[in-house]
């Protein structure tokens, strides 16, 4: 029965970062840390999901090897932009 709160728990986790990364879109840095914490939720259910069914967690280490180079990359993203626009507002951007 614990294993069915720990699911609802790590849900409501993936419900609230995926609510801040819609609403709060005006910095790059706050859509990137909603996105770790959506990452991390993931990783949370995926866990809690193989140690129930006993399989090999191999998978989650996988899984933390993307979502790493998926946060380098997002940190490269947010430096460039830095260095070349001054802030991290998507509204400085002109997409012409």
């Amino acid at each position: 029965m614990t294993i069915i709160y720990m699911m609802f728990v790590f849900l409501f986790m993936y419900i609230i970062g995926n609510l801040i990364f819609v609403s709060k879109h005006k910095h790059l840095l706050i859509v990137l840390l909603s996105l770790e914490f959506i990452v991390l939720s993931l990783f949370f259910i995926m866990m809690v999901y193989l140690s129930f069914i006993n399989y090999d967690l191999y998978m989650l280490m996988v899984f933390l090897v993307f979502s790493v180079c998926e946060g380098s990359l997002g940190l490269s993203i947010l430096v460039s932009m830095i260095r070349s626009h001054g802030n991290d507002y998507f509204q400085s951007f002109s997409f012409l």
